[in-house]
């Protein structure tokens, strides 16, 4: 694998191309560069290469790295694409433009109070869990539109689409339309689905996120 410029080519290029087959604007679709365990030193090429649009799996982790990164790049949208707890609420809020991961009612309700309270309100999408994965977040997808009507009715959260992490064992194409499905029924335009190993099938199912971490910054090293 090359360097972390040429991966960002590559992926960039590779949306093109799939969006392309399906006769698709490939500028709809939202490059999220997922820099979750990479550290600013990392980071800063990605930035400097022209890359705006990133994910962090973790409220504590981001806020290590990025209030520093935005004051050398003030124009950098942060998704959150991990789980977040109601505690963490308070500090998701002033560092993330957009909440991808609301999964529950307690959660939804946590962040419209917050919201009400600061009058900041990053858009948000619910995750469903496609593929009913019991170790898995995400709502079940005979509750999405009860869900998504409660969000919007009752706690006035900004919603703007679906995510999903399919099955890791499982084709993802017939989860990717499962939840282009729902988003559709319920109104919603944003789909976010596809990673580093689905990202072209997802765009080409209507994708409009893909969070695309290891093609761009290489492999992991967890802890």
């Amino acid at each position: 694998m090359g360097g972390v410029t040429e991966n960002l080519a590559t992926v960039r290029g590779e949306i093109e191309t799939a969006a392309n087959s399906v006769n698709r604007d490939p500028t709809a679709v939202t490059l999220i560069a997922v820099s979750k365990t990479f550290d600013a030193h990392d980071i800063r090429p990605v930035l400097q290469a022209g890359q705006r649009v990133f994910g962090e799996n973790r409220v504590q982790e981001a806020e290590g790295k990025w209030p520093q990164l935005r004051e050398e790049f003030s124009d950098v949208e942060l998704h959150l694409i991990g789980p977040l707890q109601t505690n963490k609420v308070k500090h998701a809020l002033p560092l993330f433009d957009v909440i991808q991961t609301v999964d529950r009612p307690k959660l939804a309700r946590t962040l419209a109070d917050h919201m009400d309270k600061t009058g900041h309100r990053p858009d948000c999408f619910i995750q469903v869990n496609t593929g009913e994965e019991d170790q898995k977040a995400g709502i079940a997808p005979a509750d999405v539109d009860a869900f998504v009507a409660q969000c919007r009715d009752e706690f006035g959260l900004p919603i703007i689409g679906l995510m999903c992490i399919p099955p890791v064992d499982e084709q993802p194409s017939p989860h990717f339309a499962l939840l282009s499905k729902m988003a559709e029924r319920n109104g919603l335009e944003g789909l976010s689905m596809g990673m580093s190993a689905d990202y072209q099938t997802a765009v080409m199912l209507g994708a409009t996120h893909v969070r695309v971490g290891s093609a761009i910054f290489g492999k992991r090293d967890y802890p």
